[in-house]
């Protein structure tokens, strides 16, 4: 029985009802069971030569053919972090240390997570320019402002699936279409729409990609940056 939102086991008492699953979720039972091995006894270093590190390697590959493929990407383009904040601020602080000099501009939206503006903002403070485009009343970009924005001096666009507060969908092939059209690199940050929505990577057009497991069933410290070659 449920009684005030919490669970009324036999004792009588009640018990909570988890309900905050957009901010995380608890580990799926398949999951723990993967995982068992890894935390009661499998061990090696993945870069070792030896058996044990064979191993490890092996695993390690594994999940990321796995991963890859939950957003039709190659397994190649699919770079581990340990959370979706770290792989965030990989895109924007990788990107623009490694485009021309006269593309040091970033164009975010106003709703972006803090790991997106707030690194944004860090990088605004070392001389690269900042322009955050709003939102209308239902928290959506529209996506011919942002491209009026655009220009040869933009490195990188960043604008997120699903926004974590209001559940927002964004035109992302719609805004991708417009930064490389700019010649801009495209990330988003699709923590929220992984394992929710169907994602494809390269139909997006997008350059970068931001995952996290914890979001999906997955365990806390492990996220990803899907890289597209050659970016």
């Amino acid at each position: 029985m449920r009684d005030g939102g919490g669970v009324v086991r036999e004792d009588g008492d009640v018990g909570e009802v988890y309900a905050d699953h957009a901010a995380t979720t608890p580990p799926a039972p398949e999951v723990r069971a993967a995982m068992a091995p890894w935390l009661a006894g499998l061990h090696g270093n993945a870069s070792s030569v030896h058996h044990l590190g064979e191993r490890a390697r092996d695993a390690v590959e594994t999940a990321r053919a796995q991963v890859a493929s939950l957003v039709h990407a190659l397994p190649e383009e699919v770079v581990f972090t340990a959370s979706g904040s770290e792989a965030n601020n990989l895109a924007l602080k990788g990107t623009l240390a490694l485009m021309p000099p006269d593309r040091r501009r970033i164009v975010i939206s106003a709703i972006e997570h803090p790991s997106v503006l707030e690194t944004a903002r860090a990088l605004q403070a070392t001389g690269a320019g900042l322009d955050i485009v709003p939102v209308d009343a239902g928290g959506i970009v529209d996506p011919d402002d942002l491209a009026r924005r655009l220009g040869p001096d933009v490195a990188i666009v960043s604008v997120m699936a699903v926004n974590n507060e209001i559940g927002t969908l964004q035109p992302i092939a719609d805004i991708a279409r417009a930064a490389r059209a700019a010649g801009a690199r495209m990330h988003c940050d699709a923590v929220q729409a992984a394992g929710r929505l169907p994602l494809d990577f390269a139909a997006l057009g997008l350059d970068l990609m931001t995952l996290a497991a914890h979001k999906l069933g997955g365990p806390l410290g492990a996220a990803a940056l899907v890289v597209r070659r050659r970016t």
